[in-house]
């Protein structure tokens, strides 16, 4: 294993540093991986505003996962089982939070329908980053009309991924009105989203929102969200206020990872002293990069609000990417006993562990790694994580088993089979490892070349 330094990892939210093409274009994409915002709080923050749809709908809020998408258009779908996938362009744009509530709400209708990826155990266990590629394919079929791109994507093996129709739309509709009745929300967010998308349900090309091309929108499905809101008794219900500020902090974070660090620093001039300010002005400063001016920022937050896991995060991250991988350990492991089952921040304290240097806390890497495992099993990059780790611990066949789950959950056939052969040469026979690594074997028979 090399003692390189670990790429950057995606479950921390950046800027990305190219222009990155839009979820339609599909063929103008050529690393889906920058397309995803892996962020702990952003999610955290979302499933909390979405928890009362999905308990209503019979899911375990914590067995939904939430991505988000570096794309401006409105757009959301599902995949991979029980997985959101939401466009940041719609959460910036959205005036409230009954108008998100209304998207997660449809979108967990085609959940409980299995209306997406009913096929394929393959998919079902795809990467992320492997389902954001045939995401980007499939919206390109639907652009052209042609099924090339898809059938040019990637290591995904699923074919046929956006087959929707209006009868499905339909029903998800009518499952979304119904978990927001039973949850006593609002139906205005739904039918207010609608009617934006309604202005150009009628463009074409890149003109149209991607949302319209992949959830077929029509003036009937539109009436039918506006008579149940003249008649439903929660129609008038405002948002909890916690969850309009949950969603000003979403939204004031995305700005600040996304947007020119200037824009960012005007908006919020040091006169304003408010927590959010701080916070955004914090990581302006950060990106610029002025560590002088970040550090005391984020420590008078860190001072002010003692038990907020996101603002040590943060700290971690801006030490740990300005080469003080030392001084980093601390803020994370805060961070981590703060938020102890955000799987993200022990991917992140991981990191740290790993490039410290120290075999004890690459020792302690290896066990939180497995443990988010867990959690985010679908994250190809925990399992490289754990394959360096393990090299470095010199557990070779743990190494090559590592890397022979990252090549399954790519959907990278042939080297699944090669590092899953590797890891059984070096793996003691009739352990769990071994026959994991001839499980992974067998599932990567099953991938298309």
């Amino acid at each position: 294993m090399t003692a390189a330094r670990l790429p950057h990892p995606l479950h921390r939210l950046v800027l990305v540093a190219t222009l990155v093409a839009a979820l339609c274009l599909g063929p103008g994409v050529t690393n889906a991986a920058e397309l995803l915002l892996r962020d702990a709080e952003i999610e955290n923050n979302i499933r909390n505003i979405a928890t009362p749809i999905w308990r209503v709908a019979g899911l375990e809020p914590n067995d939904v996962g939430v991505y988000l998408v570096q794309d401006s258009q409105l757009n959301s779908f599902v995949a991979g089982g029980q997985a959101i996938f939401i466009n940041s362009g719609l959460i910036l744009r959205a005036e409230n939070p009954n108008q998100l509530i209304g998207v997660i709400a449809h979108e967990t209708g085609h959940i409980t329908g299995a209306h997406v990826l009913r096929a394929k155990e393959a998919m079902r266990n795809a990467s992320i980053e492997s389902i954001i590629a045939m995401v980007a394919a499939a919206g390109a079929s639907v652009l052209g009309r042609s099924g090339a791109p898809l059938l040019g994507a990637q290591g995904v093996g699923q074919r046929s991924f956006l087959q929707f129709s209006m009868a499905q739309e339909a029903t998800a509709d009518h499952a979304a009105l119904n978990f927001l009745d039973r949850s006593c929300q609002s139906a205005r967010g739904l039918l207010k989203f609608f009617e934006i998308l309604q202005t150009n349900e009628l463009l074409s090309g890149e003109r149209q929102e991607a949302w319209v091309r992949t959830h077929p929108l029509t003036q009937q499905r539109i009436q039918y969200i506006r008579d149940h809101v003249a008649q439903a008794r929660c129609s008038n219900t405002p948002d909890p206020p916690a969850s309009v500020e949950l969603l000003r902090r979403i939204k004031a974070k995305l700005h600040a990872f996304l947007d020119d660090p200037s824009r960012t620093l005007a908006a919020y001039p040091e006169s304003d002293r408010s927590p959010l300010a701080r916070y955004v002005r914090a990581i302006a400063y950060y990106r610029i990069p002025k560590l002088d001016r970040a550090l005391p920022e984020i420590d008078g937050l860190i001072r002010d609000f003692p038990n907020d896991p996101y603002y040590r995060e943060l700290k971690g991250q801006m030490l740990f990417e300005n080469g003080k991988i030392r001084d980093a350990i601390r803020p994370y492991e805060d961070a981590v006993k703060l938020a102890p089952s955000a799987a993200l921040l022990r991917m992140s304290l991981s990191q740290v562990y790993i490039e410290s240097g120290d075999p004890t806390l690459n020792k302690r890497a290896i066990a939180y790694l497995n443990d988010a495992s867990r959690v985010e099993g679908r994250e190809a990059q925990i399992w490289r994580f754990l394959a360096v780790a393990y090299g470095r611990d010199n557990q070779m066949g743990m190494a090559a088993l590592s890397l022979a789950e990252e090549a399954l959950a790519n959907g990278k056939k042939k080297d699944a089979m090669q590092q899953s052969n590797r890891a059984k040469q070096m793996l003691t026979k009739n352990t769990p490892s071994y026959f994991r690594a001839d499980d992974i074997h067998r599932e990567a028979e099953q991938l298309d070349n």
